[in-house]
This record gives C-alpha cells, sequence and structure tokens, in this order.
C-alpha cells in the first residue's frame, strides 16, 4: 500500500493537502466526495461515468497523466468553464505516478435553483 499526496483547492479558494490510497482503485472525484471538499450533491452526480462535468477540475501541476478517453473528450466538449488544462476527476486514477498532483475544482453550475 502506498499514499500519495494531492493539492486540491475547492470552489471557495481553499487549498487542501489531502493523502490517497493508491491501493483502492479510487479516483480523484472520490477522494474530493471523501473529504467533502465540495458541497453535497454537487460532484460526481452521474456517479463517476463521464456523463456530467460535475468533477471537472483545473490540472496545475505537470504530470503525465493518461490520455483523455473519447467519453471524458465529449463530455468536456459540452461543459462551461473549460480550459486547456481541464480534466474530469472521474477519470483520474489514484496511482502512484500522480503524487504531488494539483487541481483545482472548477466551479460549480448549479442548474436546479
Amino acid at each position: 500500500m502506498q499514499d500519495i499526496n494531492i493539492k486540491i483547492t475547492d470552489r471557495n479558494g481553499v487549498t487542501h493537502d489531502v493523502v490517497a490510497p493508491t491501493d483502492m482503485a479510487m479516483n480523484l472525484m472520490e477522494v474530493v466526495r471523501s473529504y467533502e471538499l465540495a458541497e453535497e450533491g454537487t460532484i460526481g452526480i452521474c456517479g463517476g461515468m463521464a456523463m456530467c462535468a460535475s468533477c471537472q477540475c483545473y490540472v496545475n501541476s505537470e504530470h503525465d497523466l493518461p490520455e483523455m478517453t473519447d467519453d471524458e473528450d465529449a463530455m468536456l466538449a459540452e461543459a462551461f468553464n473549460v480550459e486547456d488544462n481541464s480534466r474530469l476527476g472521474c477519470q483520474i486514477q489514484i496511482t502512484p505516478e500522480i503524487d504531488g498532483l494539483e487541481v483545482e475544482l472548477a466551479p460549480n453550475l448549479n442548474l436546479y435553483i
């Protein structure tokens, strides 16, 4: 078992240093949920299927992440506030290779207000 460190800036601009396990097949969206870094019901709405972009984040470090899947690319093509460094947190697996990753959660667009 190896834990890694990730810096996650929440939607309020607060940066959190979190420890994430690499042996539980988790993704970044699940880590954000487990640390309650996003308001309940505002992240991972589709359950991590790359179908809602509620877990969109901006990757602010120079990590060599796996290439974007067609599903992730298509979802980001329809999402709001997309930047060149946008990724879906549900598609970033927690592995030893991403130790030190720095991300910022994209703004929440609550369409149900």
